[in-house]
């Protein structure tokens, strides 16, 4: 448990003190993983208070099991045995225990794992036989006597005698003593090296044991110091509070009693006031009834006089209704009033004249614009079709003129073929030399005749192009004009040929 308790506000990040804990255990490493995947280490955070009881607020679960995949480091023990620590970091949420399960807090802790390896077990036994190993390793036994057998009379092999099988025997005991002594240095060794570490590990325990012993003395004498100001301050708080109590309560009284005293004069000012303000209302009320009698009085005067009045008034007036003026004046004024109606009528008669004269006269200009629009569309149309037709009559002509042009070929190619018949039966007939003659003059013949058809041809495609550029619907870029052009250099370049 962390001591002393800290103050933690909101927003705020405290170091807990005595907050480390350490935990030596030896165990295999498949149970090690295991118990820390099963079992988390859970951290309480408690309120504590001197005058209520202890409560707790949230827990911390730690999952040790993080530990295991840091990286690992090396390092060496007192022993000077090679170790691995691993080191882990996290900040993990404080949950509530009481009501909904939110975060109140944010615990940062660090894990440190040491490995020292496998366990050694050594046990050392100090007996009298180990005390006494330097005396019998300074003097050893004596040797044991050789036994004095008769000489015999052959020399035996010098292995097989007793004094070598003796000496053989005392080396022998001789290592055996020499590694004997050696282990039992080697073991002398070791527990003297335990003891120093032994004694030395005592030493830093006892120094820490101390400089903690005096930590904590000189923090019990912080402690008492704060304690004995915080009972000196709550006794000067409490004589401060009674003090501002008392002073509160006068100052209370005091304005009880101006409130009291001040009701009191308000009180007495609205009742005079209010009698003077019915005493006034009296005086009106009475000065408002003398008013209200005068004014009566004056109203019956002023009804009688209306009535003398308006007596006069229908006397004079049938006094003047008597009379012709007056009626003749009337007329006049009836007649007047007509007249100037029907000059009102009259000029908005003329006025609706002029107005539909013009509308009239617009509708008719509008109605000749649109005849002439008309007639102009018409025409357009009638010329549009002109030219359809004039259009379609040469392309009449021209395809009539080439249905011709193809009849006159044939013709021609049958002429050419008769011709070469009859040159081939009339050289079938005669000898070779008027042979020769008759083909010669066959050709002329017929050279003359497709000369004279080709003539014909070419002016008959001349004039139709010449015809169509007249007409100034057809131009050279046309493809009828480009058509009759390439058929008339066909026929020049024909012409040219023959001759």
């Amino acid at each position: 448990m962390t001591n002393p308790p800290v103050e933690i506000r909101r927003n705020m990040e405290v170091f807990l003190p005595q907050s480390y804990c350490a935990f030596d255990f030896a165990t295999l490493p498949h149970q090690l993983q295991d118990t820390f995947l099963r079992l988390p280490l859970l951290v309480e955070v408690w309120h504590k208070d001197k005058v209520s009881k202890d409560l707790l607020l949230g827990v911390a679960r730690l999952q040790l099991s993080n530990v295991l995949s840091a990286d690992k480091t090396r390092f060496l023990n007192p022993l000077g045995d090679q170790c691995w620590r691993q080191t882990y970091n996290e900040r993990t949420p404080v949950i509530a225990v009481q009501g909904p399960s939110n975060k109140i807090a944010e615990l940062c802790y660090a894990m440190t794992l040491e490995d020292y390896g496998l366990v050694k077990k050594q046990e050392i036994v100090v007996t009298d036989s180990s005390q006494s190993a330097g005396a019998s390793v300074q003097k050893p036994p004596p040797p044991p006597q050789p036994v004095s057998v008769p000489e015999p009379q052959t020399e035996p092999e010098p292995r097989e005698t007793l004094e070598y099988k003796a000496a053989l025997e005392l080396e022998m005991w001789k290592e055996m003593q020499e590694d004997l002594f050696e282990n039992q240095v080697n073991d002398i060794h070791l527990c003297s090296s335990i003891s120093e570490v032994l004694t030395r590990h005592n030493h830093k325990h006892f120094v820490f044991i101390k400089k903690k012993v005096a930590e904590y003395t000189v923090l019990e004498e912080k402690l008492r110091k704060t304690l004995s100001d915080l009972e000196k301050r709550e006794r000067q708080l409490a004589n401060a509070e009674v003090e501002k109590l008392q002073r509160l309560k006068k100052e209370l009284q005091a304005d009880h009693e101006r409130s009291v005293q001040e009701l009191r004069d308000t009180t007495r000012r609205l009742q005079e006031d209010c009698t003077h303000q019915v005493e006034l209302e009296k005086s009106k009320v009475k000065q408002v009834e003398d008013d209200k009698l005068r004014l009566q009085q004056q109203l019956h005067e002023a009804e009688h006089k209306y009535k003398v009045l308006e007596r006069e008034f229908n006397q004079y007036k049938e006094q003047q209704s008597s009379k012709p003026e007056i009626r003749l004046q009337s007329e006049i004024n009836l007649l007047s009033l007509e007249k100037v109606e029907l000059e009102r009528k009259l000029e908005s008669t003329t006025k609706s004249k002029l107005h539909y004269k013009q509308q009239w006269g617009r509708a008719l200009k509008e109605l000749a614009r649109l005849k002439q629009r008309e007639q102009e569309n018409a025409m357009a149309r009638l010329k549009k079709q002109q030219q359809e037709l004039e259009h379609m009559r040469l392309r009449y002509l021209a395809a009539e003129e080439k249905e011709v042009v193809k009849t006159e070929r044939q013709e021609l190619d049958e002429i050419r073929n008769e011709l070469n018949r009859l040159k081939q039966q009339e050289d079938k007939k005669q000898s070779p030399e008027p042979r020769d003659t008759a083909s010669g003059r066959t050709d002329q013949n017929c050279t003359r005749l497709l000369n004279e058809s080709l003539d014909d041809y070419l002016t008959r495609l001349i004039e139709e192009r010449d015809t169509l550029l007249r007409t100034g619907v057809y131009t050279h870029e046309d493809r009828i004009i480009s058509e009759l052009d390439r058929q008339i250099r066909e026929a020049m370049t024909k012409r040219d040929c023959y001759k």
